[in-house]
């Protein structure tokens, strides 16, 4: 697994790339979330394009994550799942908790008007 940390504006967007599975992007995710939690961002922008698979494990943590972000009033949204993730988020009745966007703009936008 690979994370990128990159920001547009007040936003940050965390760039996954690989498999987020049980000991190995979970870990990751878990790692990444706490230090943005920490150093108080409040925007925060999860692309899962490049995620090409993700396990219980995963989706674990894509939950612990926004649960950990909403306790410290962030806000956590979930960008260009791909299909295989977005199959696997809908079949556990993720996606009406977590808004999901297509298009980093309007991904971005979103924060503003909320």
């Amino acid at each position: 697994m690979k994370v990128d940390v990159r920001h547009v504006d007040d936003v940050i967007i965390v760039d996954l790339e690989g498999r987020l599975v049980m000991g190995v992007g979970d870990e990751l995710l878990r790692d990444v979330m706490n230090e943005l939690v920490a150093e108080d961002w409040k925007k925060i922008l999860i692309n899962l394009r490049r995620v090409t698979i993700i396990d219980s494990s995963g989706i674990g943590e894509v939950v612990s994550g926004w649960k950990l972000a909403k306790r410290f009033g962030a806000s956590v949204k979930l960008l260009r799942p791909a299909p295989q993730v977005e199959r696997a988020l809908t079949l556990t009745q993720l996606l009406p908790l977590l808004e999901v966007f297509d298009d980093e703009a309007d991904a971005v936008a979103s924060f503003i008007t909320n």
